[in-house]
């Protein structure tokens, strides 16, 4: 794409490294952004030669900007969200890294586990992009003992916010524990699925992403290795860039 065209803005803004494109489409429908002082639109192009200002301070590309890969054991009582204003018990505060980097994806605030950050936005687009079908693998205890029923109408499918759950694996490991692998990401999902059935969920840990598998003790955090990114990348390699 060449610099009279440009690009559109929330792309650009990820690829900087400021922040996800969809987070960046939020800020502009929160009228948060501003590209030589007026307000950024939906699409809007930029070419980098602007002035582009979020909550009133001004963004500057970072050059050479080096890509950061972080895998994260999430305490329960800490949100996934960058808002640190709003937000006291917020990922990024907590993890107190030294430069800008965000979550990829969530894990509700009683929810503990596995989640990557990042500074890669275009990382983030692929991973989070529903049709990829990466895997995510949980372990959850509920408040009774689990029935083959239970087990049965789980892997099947759920009808949740308006639509059925793709079937998955669901595997009892105790009474009142099971191992569930999803490949979507609906807002609180398990949770959800299991007050269908009448269960409430007590505990649920996410122990894997993709190939990463959580290794880290509650509350830190390690650098994922050149390996672990060469294997997400190849993983992902079908997924093309958008636009």
């Amino acid at each position: 794409m060449s610099d009279e065209i440009g690009t559109r803005i929330n792309k650009y803004l990820s690829e900087i490294g400021f922040c996800s494109r969809r987070k960046a489409d939020l800020l502009i429908e929160q009228e948060r952004i501003k590209v030589n002082g007026i307000y950024a639109v939906m699409g809007q192009k930029v070419t980098g030669q602007e002035e582009i200002r979020v909550n009133n301070k001004i963004i500057k590309k970072l050059e050479n900007k080096k890509h950061i890969y972080i895998a994260f054991n999430k305490p329960a009582g800490i949100v996934c969200t960058t808002d640190t204003k709003r937000e006291k018990d917020n990922i990024i505060d907590y993890i107190n890294y030294p430069t800008r980097i965000f979550p990829i994806g969530r894990l509700d605030k009683p929810s503990e586990g596995l989640i990557f950050l990042t500074n890669d936005g275009d990382i983030v687009n692929k991973i989070l992009r529903a049709k990829n079908y990466n895997e995510k693998e949980y372990i959850v205890d509920v408040n009774k003992p689990i029935s083959k029923d239970f087990i049965s109408k789980m892997s099947k499918g759920i009808p949740i916010l308006d639509t059925i759950t793709r079937p998955c694996s669901v595997t009892q490991l105790h009474k009142n524990k099971f191992k569930i692998i999803l490949t979507q990401g609906l807002n609180r999902q398990i949770r959800r699925m299991c007050e269908h059935l009448n269960y409430r969920v007590l505990n649920l840990k996410r122990v894997r992403i993709m190939s990463i598998c959580l290794d880290v003790e509650i509350g830190k955090w390690r650098y994922l290795t050149s390996a672990e990114i060469s294997q997400i990348n190849k993983s992902l390699k079908s997924s093309s860039k958008t636009i």
